[in-house]
């Protein structure tokens, strides 16, 4: 069996995602080739020493160039905060390393794609850190657009909505700082939206967006670790440079009709990410808060029986499920990631791109940077355009 060795940037909330999904892995999908945790990187000792023993990991830097030079690191897995993206893929990939990265991929269009141009280049296998494409329910929904069985598309509305910056004394983490996170909820909820239409959808032909900052100050956090923070009453204050909520509205290349809401001022809403398709034959509806579930419609259904049927994506044959539990029983966020890392290795052992690839994060990003475009110059904006 294939191994490969594995360095990792970034220890918090993504990074313990990851770790899960590369130790698990083995358990439930023994034939895939296997992930050696090596090596985890992080800025500060403790943390990262502490993270490497609590996570399984075999050693640790301090130091993402020693990680990246390392001669036995076969992949390096960035979950690093976006600004970091960029510096640390294109050296990893002159390295020889292959790679994968959260999302978005980049904190500019022109960013992403130097990342893609130098992986190519370097004939690395890439992979973008887009999950949700791998809950078995979406996997699904991407079958029964794929088959026909919902006809012509013609619309998809996806919105992804949480609550969890409303207190206006809630500090000034990283992913409310642009030159560090790029964009706000657009870049960060609403890129999972994104591709999530691609994936299912097909490629966008143009938008028009707008988006609020609602909160403009925050107070300076004394400590940040994933999505929590804390502060104190007397901290100084800084500017939110990004925004809280995005919406947008998109024509697709196949003449469907989107729109798309990403808001972190949605209260009672901790993590709403979901979508709905409308078809000339049928339509389908996913929610993450029930993961396992895709509800759907068909059109040929006897009058008197029509409706949304809750159909519960944990038996054979949906995607991945015959290496889960019996039944019926359920998986969660976290198996998202692992069937992401199956993917991975599965394709590097293979000797082909991973899908998502980095070119499936350069597609995000022109859709970002279009919209971006649009509320700019409030007016529809080409995708071919940006």
């Amino acid at each position: 069996m294939k191994s490969f060795n594995v360095g990792m940037v970034g220890y918090k909330f993504m990074g313990k995602a990851h770790s899960h999904a590369y130790k698990d892995m083995r358990m439930f999908f023994p034939q895939t080739a296997v992930p050696k945790m090596k090596l985890l990187c992080g800025r500060d000792v403790n943390g990262v020493s502490s993270a490497a023993e609590q996570f399984g990991w075999d050693g640790y830097v301090t130091d993402w160039r020693d990680l990246v030079s390392h001669p036995e690191i076969d992949i390096v897995d960035i979950n690093a905060p976006s600004d970091a993206h960029k510096e640390i893929a294109i050296a990893a990939a002159k390295a020889g390393k292959h790679l994968f990265c959260e999302k978005p991929l980049a904190l500019t269009l022109a960013d992403a794609r130097e990342m893609l141009q130098v992986a190519e280049e370097a004939g690395v296998k890439h992979m973008v850190g887009f999950n949700y494409r791998f809950a078995p329910a979406v996997q699904l929904a991407k079958k029964l657009v794929e088959s026909g069985r919902l006809g012509d598309i013609y619309h998809f509305r996806a919105w992804f909505l949480q609550d969890w910056i409303v207190d206006p004394t809630f500090p000034l983490v990283w992913r409310l700082q642009k030159e560090i996170a790029g964009s706000g909820a657009h870049g960060d909820l609403g890129a999972h939206l994104i591709d999530l239409a691609h994936f299912l959808v097909g490629e966008m032909k143009e938008v028009i967006g707008m988006s609020e900052t609602f909160v403009k100050e925050r107070p300076m956090p004394t400590e940040m670790t994933g999505l929590s923070a804390k502060g104190s009453k007397d901290a100084p204050m800084g500017a939110v440079t990004v925004d809280d909520a995005t919406l947008f509205m998109a024509r697709f290349a196949n003449g469907a009709l989107g729109s798309f809401e990403a808001s972190r001022f949605a209260p009672g809403h901790r993590c709403t990410n979901a979508f709905e398709i409308n078809g000339s034959k049928g339509s389908v509806k996913f929610d993450f808060e029930r993961l396992n579930e895709l509800q759907v419609f068909f059109t040929s259904d006897d009058e008197d029986v029509q409706g949304f049927r809750r159909v519960l994506a944990t038996d054979p044959p949906h995607a991945y499920m015959d290496a889960w539990w019996p039944t019926g029983h359920t998986i969660g966020y976290e198996h998202t990631f692992v069937h992401e890392v199956v993917e991975l290795m599965t394709a590097i052992a293979e000797d082909r791109q991973p899908v998502p690839n980095f070119y499936d994060g350069v597609k995000c990003q022109e859709v970002l940077e279009a919209v971006d475009q649009s509320i700019a110059e409030r007016r529809w904006v080409s995708i071919s355009d940006v």
